[in-house]
């Protein structure tokens, strides 16, 4: 059940002159409310979502628009009573250029720059309705491996998405990060979740981010889920690495920065991406 015109109201403290459905993600669906202060609004919502799943979103757009390198929808309201939902300002997206591209790969550099408290963040959140759990590690493979591979496999084997059999082969991939990983960059400020349906462009070519899952990690995870699903053009990357380098190695780091949000899609799709994550973990064996 979407959230009415009474409680889209109570939330953001005006009535609502009109709703009308917008086309949402795989995750929630999505409203757009004309509000009677003259205000447009996008409110997402999900059936059963808890309304911390809300809040923590929130808070990482927050957390984003802080740093001044993307433009971030602003927050106007979390709804929590009834159905719970985010409501965020309206903004028009345009479609993508070259130089808006350009933009964009500048503009993660900058985002990277501002970086992190630690590697974590101050607390739990999700990646599309899995949880992600953010304490903070001492060290960047500690993080990775304890945060994120460990605990996705064995949510993707629970759920058929793996076979079971490949939680010990996680096991030693694991035991070889620090091998794998030769890094010493202090945590960046990362997106989480950046493929291309959470990166967008006002008409103006002004590059924008929707829809963290953030934490401080390395760089290079925003990067390798870039180019995981595509829809990043080749500007793009090198607008990024003309601004911020990357260490050494980085492509042959690819795969296994995308070892994980193969992992999350294993557990919500099944299918093949089983197949590739079991790849992607033989592959560092």
């Amino acid at each position: 059940m979407s959230p009415g015109p009474e409680e889209i109201a109570a939330a953001v403290g005006s009535s609502v002159d009109e709703v009308n459905p917008v086309a949402g993600g795989d995750i929630n669906q999505a409203l757009r409310a004309t509000l009677a202060d003259g205000r447009e609004i996008f409110v997402k919502y999900r059936r059963g979502a808890r309304a911390d799943m809300y809040e923590a979103e929130a808070d990482g757009l927050a957390w984003l628009a802080s740093s001044d390198a993307f433009r971030v929808p602003e927050v106007v309201a979390v709804g929590t009573a009834g159905t719970a939902f985010l409501a965020l300002e309206w903004l028009q997206f345009g479609a993508s250029t070259t130089l808006a591209q350009e933009r964009f790969g500048q503009a993660l550099a900058t985002l990277h720059r501002v970086g992190a408290d630690s590697f974590g963040y101050s607390r739990d959140n999700y990646i599309g309705p899995l949880a992600q759990p953010n304490d903070p590690a001492e060290t960047w493979t500690e993080f990775y491996g304890e945060r994120r591979v460990r605990p996705m496999a064995r949510n993707a084997a629970a759920a058929g998405g793996i076979e079971e059999r490949m939680l010990p082969a996680v096991d030693v991939l694991l035991s070889r990060l620090d091998a794998l990983i030769a890094s010493d960059e202090p945590p960046a400020r990362l997106h989480g979740d950046l493929w291309s349906g959470n990166g967008a462009f006002l008409p103006d070519g002004t590059p924008c981010l929707i829809d963290p899952a953030v934490y401080g990690g390395h760089r290079e995870v925003d990067l390798a889920m870039m180019s995981l699903f595509g829809g990043f053009e080749e500007r793009c990357f090198d607008a990024y690495h003309e601004s911020f380098p990357l260490e050494p190695g980085w492509d042959e780091r690819v795969p296994l920065y995308q070892l994980y949000p193969v992992l999350v899609h294993a557990v919500l799709f099944g299918g093949a991406y089983g197949a590739t994550a079991e790849a992607i973990i033989n592959r560092y064996l």
